[in-house]
């Protein structure tokens, strides 16, 4: 991005730039010229910042867009972009947004995190972390789910830089956010079409076919959200062991009742039931990221998929949990832990033939725990 849209989005955007540049603040939400509010630790809270009125919020929004070779207009009232520091903004015009133009800005963290920040953070245990590395190694297929802001991206990045260094990634997104650390890593970015400057549209889909040839080791979707849920299955099955990928739902069953839906809703011709054969048989492992009450981002759980019963449901297994086990009275956080469910997953062996250290031990649950996760369960 030239250093002209660097400056004029700078300027454009001055009413909010001590929130910027604020580290505290993750998200910013603009609803209309004279309300914004901030993400401080996980919640939510209003701010006194106000831009001038409607037209000085709106040029914003189009400078953005306009360097990133986007339109947003009457007729395009909707903008996915970035900002130049990696941040991804989305916007929403009137008079679809009714109290004025509506920004949401997930900033982009400079700082590289790695498992062992998620293990200081309390998101996911030590032997959990280990457990997942071990996981990367191996080349097992994985889901990242969860809900809007709990983590999903954060966890690609940390365990897309856990790939061995000898691999070739080929990272595909709609718009540029994933910062994996690599050795080989080739990025692709989805761009929208415009019939006024003749501009062809290239969907996440299309670079799934030319990522497809291009000698890739594994295939990284950033967020899976549309027919190109299927293609990424069919990589998974074909040769790309260790491919990944995010998708929005609650839980990890519901994961795989979503990526189902994804697949079906192109133009495929191929019988539900098969997709689902298909989802249960190509995906390895699912991580559910979740945003809890207190503000606390966590690994919920890390399970196994074993494919589908006789009565077409998702066959998934918990290898392990977070479980809470109080809330700090003064601070209103929760207290808990992630804990193994006492469940060995199928592939255990493939630990022990490559000599990676996680004994059989590490997937028994402490005494304490095993009736909190009966409980859950």
């Amino acid at each position: 991005m030239s250093s002209v849209f660097k400056d004029a989005i700078a300027n454009y955007l001055a009413p909010i730039k001590d929130l910027l540049a604020d580290p505290g603040v993750s998200e910013i939400m603009i609803n209309g010229p004279h309300e914004i509010f901030v993400e401080r630790k996980g919640l939510v809270i209003k701010v006194q910042h106000k831009f001038s009125d409607e037209e000085a919020l709106q040029a914003a929004m189009r400078a953005i867009a306009q360097s990133v070779g986007r339109i947003i207009d009457s007729n395009n009232p909707q903008l996915d972009a970035r900002l130049p520091d990696g941040s991804r903004i989305a916007v929403v015009l009137p008079p679809m947004a009714k109290a004025g133009t509506s920004v949401a800005i997930r900033k982009f963290s400079e700082e590289k995190l790695g498992l062992k920040d998620l293990i200081n953070f309390g998101s996911v245990s030590a032997d959990g972390a280990r457990f997942l590395d071990c996981m990367m190694f191996l080349g097992k297929n994985t889901l990242v789910s969860g809900g809007t802001g709990s983590g999903k991206t954060t966890m690609l990045n940390i365990l897309g830089s856990r790939i061995p260094k000898t691999q070739r990634l080929l990272v595909i997104e709609d718009s540029s956010e994933l910062q994996i650390k690599a050795e080989h890593v080739v990025s692709f970015e989805a761009r929208m079409g415009s019939e006024e400057r003749g501009i062809k549209p290239v969907s996440i889909r299309d670079l799934m076919r030319s990522a497809l040839r291009m000698r890739p080791d594994r295939i990284i979707v950033g967020e899976v959200r549309g027919e190109e849920a299927l293609d990424l299955l069919q990589a998974m099955g074909t040769g790309h062991d260790g491919s990944m990928g995010t998708v929005h739902a609650n839980g990890p069953a519901e994961a795989c009742t979503r990526l189902e839906t994804l697949c079906l809703m192109g133009e495929t011709k191929i019988p539900p039931d098969a997709i689902r054969e298909m989802v249960g048989s190509a995906l390895s492992l699912i991580v559910q990221c979740n945003r809890y009450s207190d503000g606390g981002r966590r690994t919920s759980s890390i399970s196994e998929v074993l494919g589908v019963d006789t009565d077409g449901r998702y066959i998934v297994k918990d290898i392990f949990r977070w479980v809470q086990r109080g809330k700090d009275p003064d601070t209103g956080k929760f207290i808990g832990e992630m804990v193994p469910c006492g469940y060995v997953p199928t592939f255990f062996e493939e630990i022990v033939v490559n000599k990676l250290p996680f004994p059989k031990s590490k997937f028994m649950p402490p005494e304490w725990a095993i009736p909190l996760i009966k409980k859950a369960a």
